[in-house]
């Protein structure tokens, strides 16, 4: 289908170069016209209400799965958060899903504390190295009717799997086979790179707590997030499990499941994460998504039928719209500076086709707005300066893009790891004083120091 168009606008170009360019934009400029217009929609579609159900008389077996991989920095802090989730121990099973190879992470895990239905499972060797054959390796030996996924900063809220649970037990169709629980962006304190910490909050709190809650409001498949998916364990073995192959397995899953008549929806209660971190960090883990999202495209767009109308729908307005914003950001925004410094140094007012300004201040407005009222949604800070400074961390997009294409032809497999760091409990401003004017208070207040053990 690409090679065609490929060669009709080939055709079209050498007929009537003129014809073509002119028709290259007006199209160009309708379809992110629409795009604009599709993101208000999704901002005036409500989510669904939270339906509250009765617990069961007995919950299903539950089993959670954490792949890790040089996480020795980190094991510790997750398996405090993991045995925190409120479910009957007695219905839970927990692996964590190490290397063989990965002896310091093995080490951190042994000596943790851990609950009597978290185990460590060891991934054999094989290739590839990626995240979805561990997760594939683990599945014939879980033992839930229901299958959860996290990564190794997450935090869940101890009531998810309740909240998973009961939504499948609700299901009267039976046709439900995976719920998205939101992913929510907590920023380190003391951060050194907050502009990208609280840009990145914001683009989650718009992918999940407005763009998914819209599709699955609209009954569109839509492409997972990497954690906190809840999944009927025979549906996912149905289906052959992950895609050990692709980067973003998450997001081919999700389509996978529309493809064998599935349907997927999404629970209320978050988990929280961090952010990658400084540019070093953020760079390889969104070239590795957007590697993993050209991957997805191209499995899914073989044979696009498969995927029904809306299902293709949904492919082209996420991923396809993804793709193309993440190749067009930096380019597009060069392009309008540049003319505007042009036209400035000439003197000249600078040509605004009412076409593209319709495109530039629709498209800006609606990306602003929905990640205002995502950041509303979630709790994350939003305001002004984030959005002025929004254009900046959209043309990042297209740095990773190019870097994603190149990894796509030389490294397809290649697993660009995200560093994960332990979160740093935020100092309370009286704790600060009190340590720091702590001989101007009286002895009653001066409390001794207590060893750290």
């Amino acid at each position: 289908m690409v090679l065609v168009l490929i060669a009709g606008a080939v055709w079209l170009i050498g007929r009537d170069p003129a014809g073509a360019l002119l028709a290259l934009e007006v199209s160009a400029g309708a379809a992110f016209l629409f795009v604009a217009v599709w993101r208000c929609l999704l901002i005036l579609v409500r989510p669904a209400p939270a339906v509250e159900t009765p617990p069961p008389d007995l919950w299903p077996r539950y089993t959670v799965l954490a792949a890790l991989h040089d996480e020795a920095e980190v094991v510790d802090q997750l398996i405090t958060r993991l045995a925190a989730i409120d479910y009957p121990p007695d219905r839970l099973q927990g692996m964590l899903v190490l290397e063989a190879h990965d002896g310091a992470t093995l080490a951190a895990a042994l000596a943790a504390p851990r609950p009597d239905w978290l185990e460590i499972f060891i991934a054999p060797p094989g290739r590839p190295g990626t995240k979805p054959r561990a997760l594939n390796c683990a599945l014939p030996y879980a033992a839930g009717d229901l299958l959860t996924v996290y990564d190794a900063e997450d935090q869940p809220d101890p009531g998810q799997l309740k909240e998973a649970a009961a939504r499948f037990l609700a299901d009267a169709g039976g046709r439900l086979a995976c719920l998205q629980a939101p992913l929510r962006i907590r920023p380190a304190p003391g951060s050194r790179s907050s502009f990208l910490d609280r840009q990145f909050a914001a683009e989650y709190a718009n992918l999940f707590e407005v763009v998914l809650p819209g599709l699955t409001r609209l009954g569109l498949p839509f492409p997972l997030g990497g954690t906190s998916n809840h999944f009927r364990i025979d549906v996912l073995r149905g289906l052959g499990g992950w895609d050990s192959w692709n980067v973003t397995e998450d997001a081919d899953l999700g389509f996978r499941l529309w493809r064998g008549g599935w349907r997927i929806g999404v629970i209320t209660r978050p988990t929280w994460e961090t952010p990658p971190g400084p540019l070093h960090d953020w760079l390889p883990q969104r070239t590795r998504w957007l590697k993993g999202y050209l991957q997805t495209w191209g499995v899914h767009t073989r044979n696009p039928g498969a995927l029904g109308p809306r299902g293709l729908f949904a492919l082209i307005i996420t991923l396809g719209v993804g793709l193309a914003s993440a190749a067009l950001y930096g380019p597009t925004l060069c392009w309008v500076l540049a003319s505007v410094l042009v036209s400035t140094v000439s003197g000249l007012s600078p040509e605004t086709p009412r076409l593209a300004l319709s495109v530039l201040v629709l498209g800006a407005a609606s990306a602003w707005l929905s990640c205002a009222l995502g950041a509303r949604r979630a709790g994350v800070p939003y305001g002004p300066r984030d959005m002025i400074a929004a254009p900046a961390y959209w043309s990042l997009l297209s740095l990773a893009f190019t870097q994603a294409l190149w990894r796509l032809v030389f490294e397809p497999f290649a697993w660009d790891k995200t560093r994960h760091r332990r979160d740093i409990p935020a100092v309370r401003a009286d704790a600060a004083l009190d340590e720091a004017g702590s001989h101007r208070l009286s002895a009653t207040h001066a409390a001794t120091p207590e060893p750290v053990a």
